[in-house]
């Protein structure tokens, strides 16, 4: 991966170092409830130029460029005078252990697929990138961090990157976790980053619609050959991925009785009293259905049985999410690859204690708890050359918007 340094904008550069009412998550985490807590919190929340907000006569894309326009020509987000690599630091909390997960952000180098640098573990959807080309084509920004993963398993980019002194920017996002940016200015430095980052393709985590975007946009545009990312270790702690449990519904004469006779000719079906402390594995997983619930275990003898897609791998169908498709929703529920695709019947939530609730409520039909794919199987299937089911992965904590940003074309 091809990176370089830039000189990024940033919020009252030199002036400001808390962050947290001007940042935002990832567009795609943010609902119209999150908008209007954003817009809420400051006249200058980067949400007003990543999420512009939908008004009757008025192109809000159109709108995006002109605030980001306003904010520079006011001096309120101004850019570094020298180009930059910035540590970035993500402090949260998985139950009670704090934990800190250590990258750093650039310019990486937006190449095709194919090239075998940049590779993708899902699919996806065409009207987000619809959505984001708009916005780039409109705003010429890069607002968001791509959250990219590399190898790294002696550590030595993680040390190249260490950060020295205090942070320049730092942030509380929404759920309280706890970001901090910091600068690398110097030229030897910086080589050494690059010169370690060159042979190493990376796996995108979090950003499939925007880097394919991207893709398009650097086709039209040959200023556009950069894009701002994120870059993480797969193999360092703090790379923390939740499941995302599978809500159903809406699936025509759903019955749990006979759902559970179904699911017995390939798993043993037993009682399951406490779901939320339930520890489900690759082959063991958890089903609630209003007052009822279960936990469902894989057979060995019936691996081989299962409706399994061609030409998948045994890694990939070792995958938690892969049996629950492929031993139960579509085989006993008819929840099918296109109607996945069309979003119809599912919907998802990394919060076992909200999936058990909806279930309970009656909100939906059936709540699937599933163990989280690990880093390791992540890059099992995706450097075998396959993309993970639909998400697969909910990485945490996502990273922010608004800490620094990057205009196309800047030299």
């Amino acid at each position: 991966m091809r990176i370089r340094p830039f000189r990024g904008y940033r919020f009252g550069i030199d002036r400001e170092r808390d962050l947290s009412k001007v940042v935002a998550p990832p567009y795609d985490q943010i609902s119209p409830e999150t908008q209007e807590r954003l817009l809420a919190l400051s006249p200058w929340n980067i949400v007003r130029a990543s999420v512009p907000k939908d008004s009757a006569g008025d192109d809000k894309y159109r709108r995006a460029r002109e605030v980001l326009d306003d904010w520079i020509a006011g001096g309120v987000w101004a850019r570094e005078t020298r180009p930059v690599i910035y540590p970035y630091h993500q402090t949260y909390r998985v139950g009670d252990a704090a934990v800190t997960r250590r990258g750093f952000v650039a310019l990486g180098e937006v190449t095709a697929y194919g090239q075998g640098i940049v590779l993708p573990h899902e699919r996806t959807h065409r009207g987000p990138k619809e959505d984001r080309l708009r916005l780039l084509e409109a705003t010429g920004a890069d607002t968001g961090l791509l959250f990219m993963l590399v190898s790294d398993p002696d550590g030595v980019l993680i040390e190249a990157t260490r950060p020295a002194g205090e942070p320049v920017a730092e942030a509380r996002d929404l759920k309280g976790e706890w970001h901090r940016l910091w600068r690398i200015t110097d030229e030897a430095a910086i080589a050494r980053v690059q010169g370690l980052m060159a042979p190493r393709p990376v796996i995108i985590a979090d950003g499939h619609h925007r880097y394919e975007t991207a893709v398009e946009y650097a086709r039209r545009r040959s200023e556009a050959a950069d894009k701002l990312m994120a870059f993480f270790a797969l193999e360092a702690p703090g790379l923390t991925i939740f499941p995302n449990h599978r809500l159903v519904r809406d699936v025509a004469g759903f019955a749990f009785d006979r759902f559970l006779e179904g699911a017995r000719r390939c798993f043993d079906v037993a009682p399951l009293a406490d779901p939320m402390g339930f520890a489900p594995s690759n082959r063991r997983l958890g089903v609630v259905a209003g007052r009822e619930a279960r936990a469902l275990a894989l057979r060995d003898d019936a691996v081989g049985a299962l409706p399994w897609p061609p030409d998948t791998s045994r890694a990939w169908r070792a995958l938690a999410v892969s049996i629950l498709h492929a031993g139960l929703l579509e085989p006993l529920l008819g929840i099918t690859a296109e109607k996945l695709e069309a979003k119809a019947h599912v919907d998802y939530t990394a919060d076992r204690t909200e999936a058990v609730a909806l279930a309970r409520a009656g909100r939906y039909q059936a709540a699937f708890l599933i163990a989280p794919t690990t880093p390791a199987e992540l890059q099992a299937v995706v450097r075998g050359g396959e993309l993970l089911p639909q998400k697969s992965t909910h990485f945490y904590p996502k990273l922010l918007d608004g800490l620094v940003f990057h205009r196309l074309g800047d030299a």
